[in-house]
């Protein structure tokens, strides 16, 4: 079974990033051929503190975390965008699962990406700063839909999740484009979509 990590950049559960993956966790779940979808807990991957290095937490954590990545066939990240920049909480993860240098839990790792943000411009740009980030630590991004949930506080939601046709259709792509990937004959390269 293939299995995919989800990550949000958000630590809030109600954000609109964190709505995104529960909405791509679910299509993920829900096909006939099911993949598993498996959330990366960001919250355990802390800021360096000296009393959690010293306690050994911070190293357990990161551990676990590459191992997850590392044992996933591909990753889907959804990243805030603050002032066009990628969350601090994200880079923070991507940069424990990126050490050692040279031997990154990302390295040659598909990854498919999207933001939401209450802006068009906010959410193009966080797009940007995570690729570069992915890049250094030998990500490889995928040919797929780069979707931006602009206005995203906007979008109708249920359950935690989007409901309105036009961004689940666009969530769907950026899924069908990521296990195109993974599949022995890839399908066509899709341009990037704006919402």
């Amino acid at each position: 079974m293939t299995r995919i990590v989800l990550i949000s950049g958000s630590l809030r559960h109600d954000s609109l990033n964190t709505m995104a993956i529960a909405t791509i966790e679910r299509m993920l779940t829900g096909r006939p051929e099911p993949a598993a979808a498996v959330r990366l807990a960001i919250e355990e991957l802390p800021y360096y503190h000296q009393s959690d290095d010293e306690s050994g937490k911070r190293h357990e954590a990161v551990h676990a975390a590459r191992h997850l990545v590392t044992a996933s066939d591909a990753v889907l990240i959804s990243t805030p965008s603050y002032n066009g920049l990628v969350s601090g909480v994200l880079k923070n993860a991507l940069d424990w699962l990126s050490r050692p240098w040279g031997d990154s839990a990302l390295t040659d790792k598909p990854v498919a990406m999207l933001s939401a943000s209450t802006s068009a411009r906010g959410a193009m740009e966080a797009q940007s700063g995570l690729r570069t980030v992915l890049e250094r630590s030998g990500a490889v991004l995928i040919a797929a839909p780069q979707v931006a949930l602009a206005r995203a506080d906007a979008i109708a939601a249920e359950d935690g999740r989007f409901t309105e046709p036009a961004t689940v259709a666009a969530l769907e792509a950026l899924v069908e484009a990521l296990l195109a990937h993974l599949s022995p004959e890839p399908a066509a390269v899709h341009g990037i979509s704006s919402l």
